[in-house]
């Protein structure tokens, strides 16, 4: 059975990732299934990965979804390591350099 998450830890994670990682939105859209995506927002997860929408160049938007590198989560702490695998994940992917903040 997928683990959900509740309200209030969508709300702060999709809050976060919408308004101060708007850009790696993108890099992980681009990464891994929308490569000519020009913005990505995240729209959810879960226990099993997230969820984004990806606005493509002809103005369609798309849903992308994409598995957590390091498998299942099931902890409200473990969204964040979830999310910055991912994240390094997509740089690789992408031949990017992934930021040192992101630890």
């Amino acid at each position: 059975m997928v683990h959900t998450f509740d309200d209030s830890a969508l709300a702060g994670v999709l809050g976060h990732m919408n308004s101060d990682h708007t850009d790696d939105n993108l890099l992980i859209v681009r990464a891994f299934g929308q490569p000519n995506a020009t913005e990505a927002t995240m729209t959810g997860f879960d226990g099993d990965g997230g969820d984004w929408r990806a606005m493509l160049p002809d103005g369609s938007a798309v849903d992308v979804r994409v598995q957590w590198p390091g498998g299942p989560i099931s902890e409200r702490p473990q969204v964040r390591r979830a999310v910055v695998e991912l994240y390094r994940a997509a740089c690789d992917r992408l031949g990017i350099d992934a930021r040192a903040e992101h630890g």
